[in-house]
């Protein structure tokens, strides 16, 4: 297990029925251990990490029990649940636990469709901005990797990460992938700019992809695991 002092958001989209998960830290390969994403829900374990609660977490959405169910039961009896952050979405809603004992400043919302949930942060300006960001793009109707990195980008801007920057992800689960919808930067000076830049590069790919070989060549060359 690990220490990962960071910030994410975990959001819904019914419209394309797809989940994502946004992240950033100051440690690196924040995409190897934060996310977890399915067609069912999605997962974020930060603060003392656990991939477990992360992956038997998605099992348990996917087996129809909601979000807050499943994690209350994965985090009962477990000797480190205050020092945990675990937040997540599924169809019906959200759920956020922040263990009391987690670095400050730290705390989270839920927004119903999307959580949002940080720690060793450089204060509740982070979350708020990733907040009211995540709203007025959702409002705007912008697709859900597109709305999840705008947050992140708001979550960074307002100080993030109170050590500094290192390592930033992007993943989504959705009935109509793409390739955008899976990146990590394991260890950059600034990463959520960089996954700006990978995510604008990758965006452009798919337009090409979809200018030369149609709808259907688009589909077959956007199925990214997850």
């Amino acid at each position: 297990m690990l220490d990962l002092h960071t910030f994410s958001i975990v959001a819904h989209d019914p419209a394309v029925g797809a989940f994502g998960v946004a992240v950033a830290t100051a440690r690196p390969a924040v995409g190897a251990l934060v996310p977890f994403v399915s067609l069912s829900g999605g997962i974020a374990t930060q603060a003392r990490v656990s991939t477990e609660i992360g992956r038997r977490g998605i099992t348990l959405l996917e087996q129809g029990v909601p979000v807050g169910v499943a994690i209350r039961a994965l985090l009962e009896g477990d000797p480190d649940r205050e020092i945990r952050q675990v937040h997540g979405v599924d169809a019906t809603g959200g759920f956020c636990h922040t263990g009391a004992s987690c670095v400050p400043w730290c705390g989270h919302h839920d927004g119903g469709d999307f959580t949002v949930a940080g720690n060793m942060l450089a204060g509740p300006q982070v979350v708020e901005a990733v907040v009211e960001v995540y709203r007025r793009a959702r409002k705007e109707g912008r697709e859900v990797s597109e709305r999840i990195l705008l947050a992140l980008e708001a979550g960074q801007a307002a100080g993030g990460d109170k050590r500094g920057k290192q390592s930033a992800a992007l993943l989504v689960a959705s009935r109509e992938p793409r390739g955008y919808h899976n990146l990590r930067v394991d260890d950059h000076a600034d990463p959520v700019a960089e996954l700006r830049r990978v995510y604008d590069l990758v965006v452009q790919h798919s337009l090409k992809i979809e200018r030369e070989y149609g709808p259907e060549g688009l589909r077959l060359f956007s199925r990214v695991k997850y």
